[in-house]
């Protein structure tokens, strides 16, 4: 028989809050955490918005967080949801458990991006007449102008490496880059090994921030991004007829995962419990979902299948809605085909129209919003959600939070690549 896992920590950075009451309470009220990027000059850009954390510093979170110093943001931000969660769980230290049986899994992107060095790098050695660059110059101006610490963050493990050496988590540690299906892939799999036996527990989420000059090229090139910018508070908006592009958000969600028996002998505070995981991929392209949404109907049955429940258990959807024209379609015929006439029944919401899009730490922050969504008995709304499209027919919780008592949570993923990830979180019971 396998282990039960359940949520006994939480932490959260978010663009609505640093806090799971701040985070939640934003929510609820239906308020927008896009607004003019102010992480570098994006004046020249298609898009010139995001929904950026704002007034974070580390050492309100970590002390000694001198380890974090040539870190990008997505390491910090990890960091300080870690030590949300870890001192949520009552673990902060390791010291009522064993740090061999803890672990990390953490849905990371990629490391810090020193565009300001490269650009400046590039200019010193470029050599007009001939319209190439010297690159016996560039390796000696590089080891000159760029910073070896903060190179060697690019890497994605530098982040995991950190978390485990500072909080003393000796167990398995991994990271995976699955797209915007990342931080539920990384909970997913973290499950996993609860279940099997390889950890008792696992400190796991994700972490990622786009808002560089670098991403916002990348997205703007292959038109993913919304341009709306009279308001950038109302260009996220999923599943309406008028959307046209998602919302780049950043910062981390962490939770400490326990086998139930565990968690129960240590007395710990016990949130929910992991009782669903499902994965698939399109195996279609390399940026668009498959258009008969196969891979997303697949995952989002696996996951009710792992459950052990039936569509009609599921009493609230928090949707991957990312506000593209594509995504929101495909999810919506994902969700009709497996869930059938209680399709029309089950309310969905998508929590990227008030947060942005997270990316890789999107589907861990949506988790937690979906467990604080059953403790505390109100399903969060999509704003901007003004004109139906006949594609996209479903209850999307439009833009006032809703009142209900849920039992079953279904939370879904779905990534570039055809990567999808569906996690189901119940109410926990001791039965």
């Amino acid at each position: 028989m396998r282990r039960r896992v359940v949520i006994t920590g939480m932490g959260v950075i978010t663009p609505l809050g640093h806090s799971l009451d701040q985070l939640f309470q934003a929510l609820i009220e239906g308020q927008s955490g896009v607004a003019a990027i102010k992480h570098f000059n994006a004046r020249r850009f298609p898009t010139t918005f995001a929904a950026e954390v704002k007034d974070f510093e580390l050492k309100n979170f970590v002390p000694d967080c001198d380890r974090w110093q040539f870190s990008g943001v997505n390491s910090r931000f990890s960091a300080a949801a870690s030590h949300q969660a870890l001192l949520d769980a009552g673990i902060l230290g390791m010291k009522s458990i064993n740090p061999e049986r803890c672990g990390i899994y953490l849905g990371c992107g990629e490391g810090i991006q020193d565009f300001d060095g490269l650009v400046a790098l590039i200019a010193q050695c470029y050599q007009a007449e001939k319209r190439l660059i010297d690159n016996v110059g560039f390796t000696a101006a590089g080891l000159k102008l760029l910073c070896g610490p903060r190179e060697y963050e690019q890497e994605m493990h530098t982040t995991t490496g950190h978390l485990a050496a500072h909080f003393g988590i000796e167990g398995p540690n991994y990271s995976c880059l699955t797209a915007c299906a990342a931080g539920s892939q990384a909970v997913g799999e973290a499950v996993e090994m609860i279940r099997q036996g390889e950890a008792d527990v696992m400190l796991s989420g994700g972490a990622h921030s786009m808002i560089h000059p670098i991403g916002l090229t990348g997205f703007n090139r292959l038109t993913a991004l919304s341009t709306s910018g009279a308001d950038p508070t109302r260009a996220s908006r999923p599943f309406d007829a008028n959307r046209n592009g998602f919302v780049l958000g950043e910062g981390s969600a962490m939770l400490v995962l326990e086998g139930l028996e565990h968690a129960t002998k240590r007395g710990a505070r016990i949130y929910a419990e992991m009782t669903g995981y499902g994965s698939t991929c399109d195996a279609f392209r390399a940026t668009d979902s498959h258009p008969e949404g196969r891979g997303a109907m697949a995952c989002i049955s696996g996951a009710l299948a792992d459950a052990q429940l039936n569509p009609a258990d599921i009493g609230y959807i928090n949707a991957h809605g990312t506000s593209t024209k594509v995504n929101d379609q495909v999810e919506t015929l994902a969700i009709k085909n497996v869930f059938g006439a209680q399709a029309y029944k089950v309310p969905i919401s998508s929590s990227k129209s008030m947060l942005g899009h997270l990316i890789a730490a999107a589907g861990a922050v949506e988790l937690i919003i979906s467990i604080l969504a059953i403790r505390r008995g109100i399903l969060p709304p999509t704003i901007n959600y003004e004109t139906p499209d006949p594609e996209c027919d479903l209850d999307y919780i439009p833009n006032r939070a809703r009142e209900k008592q849920v039992r079953h949570v279904l939370s879904n993923s779905f990534g570039f690549g055809g990567q999808n990830v569906s996690l189901v979180v119940s109410q926990f019971t001791d039965g």
